[in-house]
């Protein structure tokens, strides 16, 4: 499965990068994953592939469970879909899917910080191996 993680925002904090680039190294076994942070949504509608399942993530969207999101990794690979695009701070689109990391609202690189860490946990969870060390 290939990710791509688009943040649209301005601010993106360094610390939030280093713990992204460590959940990238971690999911390397499993998928290929990329962080694209664009401050104008111009910019990100200009890059965003067609043939790519759109998933929005938004604190207005529904609640999953980690093992939910598990779930839905597993059924978009077996139902063939190999391009995720997950988009994080921009709304004005036609999505696939939509799902919230939280209610609460919150920086988008905390927000994006989180959803490596529960797709980290997901692929954990599909392959029957323990989250923690």
């Amino acid at each position: 499965m290939n990710y791509k993680i688009y943040v649209i925002g301005d601010k993106f904090e360094d610390f939030y990068t280093d713990a992204i680039k460590e959940y990238e190294k971690r999911l390397s076994r499993y998928c290929k994953i990329q962080l694209i942070h664009t401050k104008k949504p111009q910019d990100f509608l200009s890059i965003l592939p067609q043939n790519t399942f759109k998933i929005s993530i938004s604190n207005r969207s529904t609640s999953i469970s980690s093992e939910a999101l598990a779930l839905k990794i597993d059924t978009l690979g077996l139902t063939g879909v190999s391009n995720v695009s997950i988009i994080l701070g921009y709304e004005n689109l036609d999505y696939d899917d939509s799902i919230t990391v939280s209610s609460m609202d919150m920086d988008l690189g905390l927000m994006a910080t989180i959803l490596y860490e529960q797709i980290y946990r997901a692929y954990r969870i599909l392959n029957n191996q323990a989250y923690h060390k």
